[in-house]
């Protein structure tokens, strides 16, 4: 980081709240409409392993730290405090299948940005660009 310091992560788990920045945050019918899509219930059965092993590591510092520790075998809990969390949605289709990059979908008068994953902020103008370009090809400017 720019003030010397360094971050870890960041870790993929399910927010159980659609702008849920805390671990803590529950809204229970945003929960459900998740956990009851055919789409997450294929993704989480396909990877449940991993998924388990992330939201250990999100909720145990030690678990965390001892993944730390293979990449800096130095590091102890006393290294590490929680920092802020960001929220990313991941489309994925209703076979569990992961969107890839960016889902761009457009009707008459409408141009939908459906997923920007992580690269979205270094990408932003060249995903504003596309967006102008479909626009003006839409709108026949």
């Amino acid at each position: 980081m720019i003030n010397g310091g360094i971050e870890a992560g960041p870790n993929a788990v399910l927010a159980f709240k659609r702008e849920g920045y805390s671990r803590w945050q529950v809204n229970l019918p945003e929960l459900l409409e998740t956990v009851t899509y055919s789409g997450f219930r294929g993704l989480a059965w396909k990877y449940w392993r991993n998924g388990l092993a992330e939201l250990r590591r999100s909720y145990s510092k030690k678990a965390f730290v001892k993944a730390l520790q293979q990449l800096i075998p130095e590091i102890t809990e006393n290294d590490v405090r929680r920092y802020s969390a960001g929220v990313r949605a991941m489309a994925c289709d209703g076979e569990g299948n992961l969107a890839d990059d960016f889902l761009i979908y457009e009707q008459p008068g409408v141009i939908n940005v459906c997923n920007a994953p992580s690269p979205a902020a270094t990408a932003s103008l060249a995903i504003g660009e596309t967006i102008a370009l479909k626009a003006l090809q839409q709108f026949e400017y």
